[in-house]
């Protein structure tokens, strides 16, 4: 669904978080007891009192980083300054602040325990920091911030994101990534041309810093999505593809043109990493968190690292990344084989 204009975002949606959480606090003993009660009437540990509780806990986060976003807006002179230096700095940290505070939650809340394999960066101040250019497997909200809170807090790197504009409905994602280096992927065929000039730009502005990340796949995997990517290769003339994409059980086929134009923008010294995670399968869409968020149990991520001298040219990039991506859906499949984790075939699914 695309958001609604700017301003009407501005001036209707942010406010009414910031009020919306603030009721929240002042009806917190009335809506826990709630929650508590219907707990125990459905089925799970606490389910719906856990969902309701990290909810609470994200809108406050959601409503803080509003409320520090509009200071920073009045602060650089009402925007005059909002994209200088000191202010892309400042508006970082509070982004990384956020996401630490959200993921923290989150793992409190839902027990959930990481299981990291492979180096994903070097950390500030290490000797042969590089760019980083992290191309991950899509699967819904809760990988991206994952993804992003390691990059940002356990790296220090300065994100450039690629997203989709349906996340611009999220008041904080929306301000604060809006002010900082990110493209925003319009729905259906929008975008284009546009669309690559506008990540190669944001790919060819790194610094040693900087993080770019970009999920090739451009939508959660379904069965419905996995076939019409397989037709739309076979429409295009790429029978080659389509039968390399028809062997992926777990994820979509890349989209190879947005991962070249990274490699050919970004700088020539900067790593790649693949990251794969097995885990998060099922929460999705708002009727997954219904059916059942993911709770006490744990998320495999594994980390490909490829050294910037190790990249294929141009002319052998797209094997390599159909390469690369076979063997991360053989990973999770592996992984979900092994912990009975379902995917859920919902067309409609972001």
């Amino acid at each position: 669904m695309t958001p609604p204009p700017t301003w009407v975002r501005r001036l209707f949606i942010d406010p009414l978080i910031v009020v919306g959480v603030v009721l929240a606090a002042f009806s917190l003993p009335v809506w826990i007891l709630v929650a508590l009660f219907v707990s125990r009437l459905v089925p799970g540990r606490w389910r719906i009192f856990r969902i309701a509780w990290f909810l609470f806990l994200y809108l406050a986060v959601e409503a803080l980083a509003l409320m520090g976003l509009f200071l920073l807006w009045v602060g650089s002179g009402f925007g005059w300054k909002i994209r200088s230096k000191s202010f892309r700095s400042a508006h970082y940290w509070l982004f990384g602040w956020a996401l630490q505070r959200v993921v923290r939650s989150a793992k409190f809340t839902f027990k959930l325990t990481l299981l990291v394999e492979g180096p994903i960066a070097t950390t500030a101040g290490e000797v042969g920091r590089r760019p980083a250019l992290i191309f991950g497997r899509h699967a819904g909200p809760g990988d991206s911030m994952l993804l992003m809170d390691a990059l940002a807090n356990g790296y220090h790197r300065d994100l450039r994101i690629v997203l989709k504009e349906f996340l611009q409905w999220d008041p904080m994602v929306d301000v604060m990534l809006n002010r900082l280096p990110t493209a925003f992927v319009p729905g259906g065929r929008k975008g284009g041309e546009a669309l690559i000039a506008a990540i190669g730009e944001l790919a060819g502005g790194m610094s040693m810093d900087d993080a770019f990340v970009i999920f090739p796949e451009g939508a959660n995997y379904t069965e419905r999505r996995h076939r019409r990517a397989i037709q739309k290769l076979r429409e295009t003339g790429r029978p080659d593809l389509a039968e390399r994409a028809e062997q992926l059980r777990r994820t979509l086929p890349p989209r190879s043109k947005g991962v070249m134009t990274v490699l050919a923008s970004a700088p020539s010294d900067s790593d790649v990493f693949f990251v794969g995670h097995a885990g998060l399968e099922t929460f999705v869409t708002a009727g997954d968190i219904w059916r059942g968020m993911p709770m006490d149990t744990s998320v495999a991520v594994r980390i490909w690292h490829v050294r910037a001298e190790e990249i294929p040219p141009p002319d052998g990039q797209e094997e390599w990344l159909y390469d690369m991506w076979a063997e991360i859906d053989e990973w999770i499949h592996s992984s979900l084989s092994e912990t009975g984790e379902l995917v859920f075939d919902d067309p409609d699914a972001y």
